[in-house]
């Protein structure tokens, strides 16, 4: 166990290194992404000292590293420099859209994907299977930008019976539970669109090690002892298959919470981290990028070591390698 805690919290610190050395690998100025080129020219040279002084752009890297860190323990994640408020708020402010739409999206994906896998793998070979099969993979070759873009045009814009953008309808003034279907009527179209997104990689895994596991022996012997077929297609072959779903959830989990949010929030206009992020970047708000990237880092790691821990219920023989 304190191995495990050793190679998080080693892991925690290169992560927020990278986190500060990355951004400061992106082409351009700060400065210039801020103000503009032409208003950065007229800017004199005193302007420019007080600017740079005031969010440390004048001091070396390496000062400007420690700062951070300091910072950090501190709690204080800084201040933006396109936003012009501290770093904190402005996440706090798209943590629950990110949790919200992000979860429910893992949560649904991963459900359907486990248990359409498991059925699928069972009955490998027969109709059921490659009708499952065969759209899993047909909606597997759409990026998530194009599925989103189709479920806008078609919903949104077309039919008009769903909301295409933001999270909620400005100025309605809206409270209780109309508030709250607004916020599901603006949630239904982006979390749509990540589901199909995500459930091919689920479903074609656990279909995978489903084939594989009905070939072992303790299925054969399973079925020997007169248990219900349903009982070993969940309890016994479709329990072990969740072991490489589960560490490709941990893996891929800030891939999807950043591109895979990323995209689907620009086409929704949904005010999340992925957009967030992607304002940052083309702004050079470093601070902005580094506080959104440390947020994804701590939840990766936290799901990690769930994970971890997860894997011990499935399969207690893990637990003997620590």
């Amino acid at each position: 166990m304190k191995k495990r805690w050793l190679n998080y919290i080693i892991a925690f610190f290169i992560i927020i290194t990278l986190n500060f050395v990355v951004p400061r690998l992106l082409p351009g100025d700060p400065l210039s992404a801020i103000y503009g080129d032409e208003v950065l020219i007229k800017l004199s040279d005193e302007a420019k000292d007080y600017i740079n002084q005031a969010y440390n752009l004048d001091k070396p890297v390496l000062s400007q590293y420690f700062i951070y860190i300091i910072s950090l323990f501190k709690g204080n994640l800084g201040y933006s420099f396109y936003y012009k408020n501290p770093v904190t708020g402005i996440l706090i402010s798209r943590i629950p859209y990110s949790l919200l739409l992000m979860g429910l999206s893992m949560l649904i994906a991963g459900i359907s994907g486990i248990f359409l896998g498991i059925e699928s793998g069972w009955r490998r070979g027969r109709k059921i299977d490659r009708f499952i099969l065969s759209t899993v993979i047909f909606s597997s070759s759409f990026p998530g930008f194009f599925v989103g873009a189709v479920l806008l045009v078609i919903f949104g814009v077309i039919m008009g019976i769903l909301p295409f953008q933001g999270a909620r309808e400005a100025y309605s003034g809206l409270s209780g539970i109309w508030l709250s279907f607004d916020y599901l009527s603006h949630l239904i179209l982006p979390l749509v669109s990540l589901v199909i997104v995500f459930i091919p990689s689920t479903y074609l895994l656990t279909r995978s090690s489903m084939i594989s596991n009905i070939k072992e022996p303790y299925v054969l012997l399973a079925r020997a002892k007169g248990l219900t077929d349903r009982r070993i297609r969940y309890l016994h072959a479709g329990k072990n298959s969740l072991i490489p779903v589960a560490t490709q959830s941990g893996i891929h989990l800030g891939t999807r919470l950043i591109t895979g949010a990323l995209f689907i929030e620009i086409v929704f206009s949904y005010p999340g981290m992925g957009g967030l992020i992607y304002n940052s970047i083309l702004n050079r708000d470093y601070p902005v990028l580094q506080g959104s990237l440390l947020i994804v880092t701590l939840l990766v790691l936290i799901i990690n070591f769930l994970i971890d821990i997860f894997y011990v219920k499935l399969d207690p023989r893990i637990n003997y390698a620590y």
